[in-house]
């Protein structure tokens, strides 16, 4: 936590690390949440609620290497999150509910496809741990605290359980099992904070795909950083950054030539309303995409805490 002017301040700028900018669930690699391994006082809970546009070679499912497409998402998401003690350590646990609209063109293997569809994406679970540099702590203590060294770890778990029909391509549910483990290290330089965070997102098979075929993805591998600035004010900003590598597919045994090997850049501005209320906005552009990936996203979040002392 950045050392600012006054304990009000500081449990103001308390803005969670959750994955509202991503477009795909499933445990997507091009997620970029800048703290997301910062500490939580204990019993501090969270209510999330946001907005994404998204534009461009969008792809819902990050197995589906589409050609020429032209696809618009507009994403809300509502979550909840509650931090806690795990021997003696701070832990979260999030749950993101996301509902998508989603419409546009593209082709598949030679043939052209356009969709319009609305509904519930997979949801995401996560657990996070910081095991090191960031003690259990009440909110009374978490007003002392200053950040140095953190290494902490997650784990997010996306069931497939959002919209999906096996007769379309462009989909918003992706009617299989991910999981993404993830170490981060979070470094304080006085106001600057530099993050690092390495995840797998592995998943399991997709036997209904387009007409009753199987698909398989190798897992999906991924590095992200963000440089952090924080102000006296409890504002924020942050320079984001992903790449991920991975992910080819198979359907019905037979490889696809689909390697990913993408990145992107992205900018998130937090700001503190009041003791309870904070406002977060972000962007993204994709940088390089050999397969994949190539889209822009703008956002908006709007964050209530409360409990813990709060």
């Amino acid at each position: 936590m950045l050392h600012v002017g006054t304990s009000l301040i500081r449990s103001s700028v308390i803005l969670l690390g959750i994955s509202l900018a991503v477009l795909a669930s499933g445990a997507s690699a091009q997620q970029l949440e800048p703290r997301s391994y910062s500490n939580t006082p204990v019993g501090l809970n969270f209510l999330i609620g946001g907005y994404a546009y998204t534009t461009g070679g969008v792809v819902t499912d990050p197995s589906i290497q589409l050609e020429n497409s032209s696809v618009e998402v507009h994403r809300a998401i509502v979550g909840y999150a509650h931090g806690f003690d795990v021997w003696g350590n701070s832990g979260k646990i999030d749950v993101i509910l996301p509902y998508a609209w989603v419409s546009g063109s593209a082709e598949f293997n030679g043939q052209f496809n356009e969709r319009s569809v609305s509904g519930f994406a997979d949801p995401e679970l996560r657990f996070t741990l910081n095991f090191l540099g960031a003690p259990a702590l009440t909110m009374e203590e978490f007003a002392d605290y200053e950040q140095d060294l953190i290494v902490g770890a997650s784990l997010q778990v996306s069931p497939p359980v959002g919209q999906y029909d096996s007769d379309k391509l462009l989909n918003i549910g992706t009617n299989r099992w991910a999981i993404k483990p993830e170490l981060g290290v979070s470094k304080a330089l006085g106001p600057l904070i530099l993050e690092l965070a390495a995840g797998v997102a592995i998943y399991t098979d997709n036997d209904d795909f387009f007409g009753g075929q199987t698909l398989s993805q190798d897992p999906l591998y991924s590095l992200q950083a963000h440089v952090i600035y924080g102000f006296q004010s409890g504002i924020w900003i942050a320079l984001d950054g992903t790449y991920y590598r991975g992910g080819r597919t198979t359907i019905d045994g037979v490889d696809s030539n689909d390697l990913q090997s993408n990145s992107r850049v992205g900018l998130t501005a937090a700001f503190p309303v009041d003791r309870h209320n904070s406002v977060k906005v972000y962007a993204s552009s994709g940088v390089s995409a050999r397969t994949g990936g190539d889209f822009d996203t703008v956002g908006l979040a709007w964050q209530y805490r409360w409990g813990g002392g709060l």
